[in-house]
């Protein structure tokens, strides 16, 4: 909507609750987006603007000689909407650009607006930053008192934090002590709700609770709610929030039955959408926080005489056709008009009363206090006397020379008094005087509820006097027609203890959840008790209960895994054996002495058995068994491929004709003796370690304080280290030698598979250690069992699997001719 004028003022307003937007192809230009659900309140407000305009210039008291314009856009309810309206005010929309437009008048002065708080934060970021005043009638979020983040920010409607002050004054008043805080989870909720909760405690009042309302009115969280609502012994209950997130709620409350006192913010308080039969009987009684009313004289004589055939502006035809149900385009008629075609003579006077009724006015006059604030800073502006001026060098704004800042510095100190006999002013934030009127819901005859006056409090008054309050005709919606009482003296459940909140009355106290594994078994206990060490609280910590016991068990997952797994292996290193002792007279398996390789067989096999001693409960014998199980077969392995290396360099210097005496000194006797003292040295540190420091079965309740880990302490950490570090040390021993050897002709190739085995075990271990310390509870025998298997098959593949090759699928290779014969080619 707009007209022209001298000077332009914009405005935004909530014309419709719901955008529809354009697909975006990004091929050609987006068509307009598409806004319904017509707002009546919003197109009232925005008609009380063009009013108040048009008063104005008809007034030659205020602004003689120049003629105010407006242009006003509709934000949709959207913040995208409205952002892109307020930059296409304040830099105009024209097409072209000169440096001519550099000078004169900017397209608008100032802006009526925005009437949503997060709308209101996003423009005047923006706008202060260029000095633009913007002058809300709705948007009362305490942040934008905040002067260094929003410069050019006024409003007329006061501040969240003059709001919460009220609803102090009326708990003061009804001596409620004890209530309930729920709000809306946006800017306007959250910041109300942090005000609260700051001046409740001031004045020795207490929260019963404090819950958000979902912005998706999700039903599980409004039930959360309600269960909240109804285990509370508060029966007053303040809410700030919009009336979009609170009727969830109301629903759930008329379908749970549930009375309680409610004390609404300005923001819910006139809303019609609560006042109907359906929610009479749970409603009635409200405390509300108003807007200041006012009166217009001559607004509704102005409201009734629009008229879409004498104005061009669409926003009133689109009001037409919602008002009177009709379309002006005849196809539109017909698809959702019932065919009914709009004339523009039907008769206002006769149509819904809400819109032309005057008698109420809060928004919509606060929408006309802030134009006629523009308008009296603008003359303030004009009435200045040359070098007497406030700006640099004592001069003064020119009407075609002026600047949004310089409108900014009148606004500032704007006073005046309107017809309704109410003083306008800002303080140094810009807000506005603090006046709201107390509202009461009263159930009517017709079965609605009508929001009536019955008090006033004004910040301006002394203290003593800022709340005027008629109790006489207050209705209150409990059987006593009593104010309800509401003190806090709610009892602490059990598994909760009480803590009294400091310098607050005594009933004052918050329920703290005793820590896990502490229990009261009464209410209102001051204190919680610690459970036994092998005990721990339940999940309502009223009572103890056993702690679970927690061990690498065969009958879980982990276990049944690393169980199939040593077995498989236990199986095929008796095969590969099996085979062995099958083909003992073949020359694959007498190269290099087969008692070795059965020897490495059977030490495998037994790597593999010892495994299962890592898994079920701990007890004595398996605690002390399980590492020297593990620590003798694996010394014995490796020994055993350590001889069986030597053996391979010994043959090949054997070879040579300087070398032919080596076999002489390291014969099958030598052989059996070397894997003999090898392996009882282990046995010595095994039998040292089991004396003097035994691994026993241990209840460790330190990983986790709710769970008992039985595990196997190992006794001496020396003991342990030594046995490992005695296997780590044959096995780089043979890895060295292996390495060195690799190179021998084809006839001797086996180390080669040594060498590759034994890094396989080499790099199995080095990673073990950091992960076994690393590893908590039963992971850590997880760890180890997993070196075990993992060490066991890379050694069993990598030395066995090529010879089984050759001797199961290629038996033309298993002759000694062919042997020679290889060698010789």
């Amino acid at each position: 909507m707009h007209q022209d004028g001298d000077v332009i003022i914009g405005g935004l307003f909530e014309v419709h609750l719901l955008a529809l937007f354009p697909e975006l192809s990004f091929r050609n230009k987006p068509e307009q987006l598409w806004c319904h659900e017509f707002d009546m309140e919003g197109f009232k407000a925005a008609m009380t603007m063009v009013f108040a305009v048009n008063e104005i210039n008809g007034n030659p008291n205020i602004l003689p000689y120049i003629k105010i314009g407006y242009r006003m856009y509709d934000n949709c309810v959207r913040l995208d909407v409205a952002f892109r309206a307020a930059t296409a005010l304040v830099s105009g929309n024209e097409k072209s650009f000169s440096m001519r437009n550099c000078s004169g008048l900017p397209p608008v002065l100032g802006i009526v607006g925005d009437p949503g708080s997060t709308h209101s934060i996003a423009i005047s970021s923006v706008l202060g930053l260029f000095r633009v005043p913007m002058v809300s009638f709705f948007a009362t979020c305490s942040c934008l008192s905040d002067r260094r983040r929003y410069p050019s920010f006024f409003r007329t409607i006061p501040s969240d934090a003059f709001q919460v002050r009220a609803m102090i004054q009326i708990l003061q008043h009804f001596r409620w002590t004890w209530v309930g805080l729920i709000y809306s989870d946006d800017d306007y909720g959250r910041h109300a709700a942090q005000s609260f909760h700051e001046d409740i405690t001031a004045f020795g009042g207490c929260l019963a609770f404090s819950e958000i309302l979902p912005k998706d009115n999700d039903i599980v969280e409004i039930r959360k709610i309600m269960q909240v609502i109804q285990t509370s012994t508060s029966r007053v209950i303040v809410v700030f929030s919009t009336g979009s997130y609170l009727l969830p709620l109301m629903d759930e409350v008329v379908r749970q039955n549930v009375t309680r006192q409610w004390i609404a913010s300005e923001a819910w308080s006139t809303s019609t959408a609560f006042l109907i039969p359906r929610l009479l009987p749970f409603l009635r009684g409200t405390l509300g926080i108003a807007i200041r009313r006012g009166e217009i004289e001559g607004l509704e004589e102005f409201l009734l005489s629009v008229r879409p055939d004498n104005s061009p502006n669409s926003m009133v035809k689109r009001f037409w056709q919602e008002m009177f149900g009709c379309r002006f385009e005849p196809l539109e008629a017909l698809a959702v008009a019932e065919g009914r075609i709009c004339t523009g003579q039907e008769d206002l006077s006769k149509a819904d009363l809400a819109y032309s009724d005057v008698s109420d006015l809060r928004p919509s006059y606060n929408v006309y206090k802030a134009v006629y604030a523009l308008a009296h800073s603008l003359h303030n502006l004009m009435s200045c006397v040359p070098d007497q001026g406030p700006f640099k060098g004592n001069s003064c704004a020119s009407l075609h020379d002026m600047h949004p800042w310089q409108l900014l510095h009148y606004l500032q100190s704007v006073n005046f008094t309107t017809g309704f006999g109410d003083q306008v002013s800002f303080d140094k934030n810009g807000d506005a005087l603090a006046i709201y009127d107390i509202l009461n819901w009263h159930g009517m005859p017709d079965g609605t509820i009508k929001a009536r006056t019955v008090g006033v409090v004004d910040e301006s008054q002394p203290t003593g006097k800022v709340l005027n309050l008629d109790e006489d005709k207050i209705f209150w919606n409990f059987e006593s027609k009593k104010p309800p009482r509401s003190v806090c003296s709610e009892s602490c459940p059990p598994g909760t203890r009480k803590v009294r909140r400091k310098g607050l009355p005594v009933c004052c106290f918050d329920c703290l959840p005793c820590a896990d594994g502490e229990i009261t078994n009464m209410t209102d206990s001051l204190e919680c008790f610690r459970c036994p060490k092998e005990f721990w609280s339940n999940l309502e910590k009223d009572r103890c209960v056993p702690k679970e016991v927690e061990f690498l068990s065969y009958e879980e997952a982990l276990g049944i895994s690393l169980t199939t797994a040593s077995l498989l292996g236990a199986c095929i290193a008796a095969v590969v054996l099996a085979i062995f002792v099958y083909h003992r007279h073949t020359p694959v398996v007498r190269a290099n002495n087969s008692e070795l390789s059965f020897l490495i067989l059977l030490s495998l096999k037994l790597c593999f058995l010892c495994a299962l001693l890592f898994i079920g409960q701990p007890r004595m014998w398996t605690c002390q068994l399980r590492h020297a199980a593990f620590g003798i077969s694996f010394v014995l392995c490796v020994s055993s491929i350590l001889v069986k290396t030597m053996v391979v360099i010994a043959v090949f210097k054997a070879s040579r004709p300087e070398g032919q005496g080596a076999l002489k000194w390291f014969g099958a006797a030598q052989q059996r003796g070397t894997v003999l003292i090898l392996t009882a040295l282990q046995v010595v540190i095994c039998v040292i370690w089991l004396s003097t420091a035994s691994p026993a079965p241990h209840k460790n309740t330190h990983y986790q304080s709710s769970k008992i880990v039985f595990e196997c302490a190992v006794g001496s950490v020396a003991g342990f280290a030594t046995l490992l570090g005695y296997i780590g040390l044959l096995a780089a021993i043979s890895f060295l030698l292996a390495f060195l050897a690799r190179n021998l002709p084809d006839t001797f190739n086996e180390a080669k598979f040594i060498t590759f085995s034994m890094l396989i075990f080499c790099a199995v271990w080095i990673a073990f250690v950091p992960a076994y310390i690393s590893s908590p509870g039963k992971y850590a025998d997880a760890v180890e069992i997993f070196a075990i298997l993992a060490s066991s098959f890379g050694l069993l593949m990598a030395i066995f699997a090529p010879k089984c090759y050759i001797i199961l699928l290629h038996p033309e290779r298993n002759t000694k001719k062919a042997l020679m014969g290889r060698a010789s080619n």
